[in-house]
């Protein structure tokens, strides 16, 4: 099943798709839903809406806009370690964070900033909290998972590595398309296995599988629950594959007019005009 958060006469509602139309939620976002329901779906399905809107009709917001955490790893694939010369794989994940207001939408254009001319794209596999937890273990962490999503982490590289801190070269506003409807567990067997991809103006970027991750879903889920208590509507972004515009020769970055396409297998495509 799929759940989307879509704009509608200027504020957004969460929906859930029945093929021809999308039925609306009493929910501002998808993370506003799950959090009434304490991360479960199935009372969202039962709600008994009559408020629907046509398929053809619908326009999208960030998958979760409203997330109270999101969460973002970093060298999560060998050879995109390789190929940005950060050496030895990590002993335990590489996290940053990011702030709700650096969300946009799967189809949004996006500005690219005036202070920075290093704009490079990163696909990943995005995870959306249902059930909280703390302290979970590896074996039972996907209960946890309310589902799927395709997150591009724009990423301003001659900010990012002003410091050792990542957070100011990803945090830029608006600069990080969600979505563009978040795809539940069993649809897509966990993301054990989905392949993602990157396009510029049509020619291959990235190409990778999340089987290739070092650290899966589960034990990424696991690991962040000792730091913090995670909760419905928090979103976590698994790290990108090889091929950004970073690890070129010579490196390749955003310009306006650049059509940007970041697609997850199953989960559906981003489509980001640069301008």
């Amino acid at each position: 099943m799929r759940f989307a958060t879509l704009r509608l006469d200027g504020v957004t509602r969460a929906g859930i798709d029945f093929t021809t139309h999308w039925r609306l939620l009493p929910f501002g976002d998808l993370a506003e839903a799950l959090r009434a329901t304490n991360g479960e779906l199935a009372p969202l399905v039962e709600l008994r809406s009559e408020e629907i809107i046509d398929a053809a009709e619908a326009t999208f917001a960030p998958a979760v806009r409203s997330p109270g955490a999101i969460v973002c790893l970093g060298l999560n694939y060998a050879p995109h370690i390789e190929e940005m010369r950060h050496g030895e794989r990590p002993r335990y994940p590489t996290i940053f964070a990011k702030y709700a207001r650096a969300l946009t939408g799967p189809f949004d254009p996006i500005t690219l900033p005036a202070v920075s001319s290093q704009v490079d794209w990163e696909v990943e596999l995005g995870v959306v909290v249902g059930r909280p937890g703390r302290n979970l273990t590896v074996e039972r962490a996907l209960e946890h998972v309310a589902g799927y999503v395709v997150v591009n982490d724009l990423s301003m590289r001659d900010f990012q590595y002003r410091t050792s801190q990542f957070l100011q070269g990803k945090t830029f506003e608006s600069s990080t398309p969600v979505g563009p409807w978040l795809v539940t567990r069993d649809e897509v067997d966990d993301a054990r296995d989905l392949e993602l991809t990157t396009r510029v103006n049509g020619e291959l970027m990235q190409r990778g599988r999340t089987s290739d991750m070092l650290f899966g879903v589960a034990e990424i889920l696991a690991y962040l629950s000792q730091i913090v208590t995670l909760e419905p509507g928090d979103l976590i972004a698994t790290g990108t594959p090889a091929g950004v515009g970073a690890g070129r020769t010579p490196p390749r970055f955003l310009g306006p007019g650049d059509l940007l396409e970041a697609s997850g297998e199953g989960l559906g495509p981003l489509r980001n005009e640069l301008r």
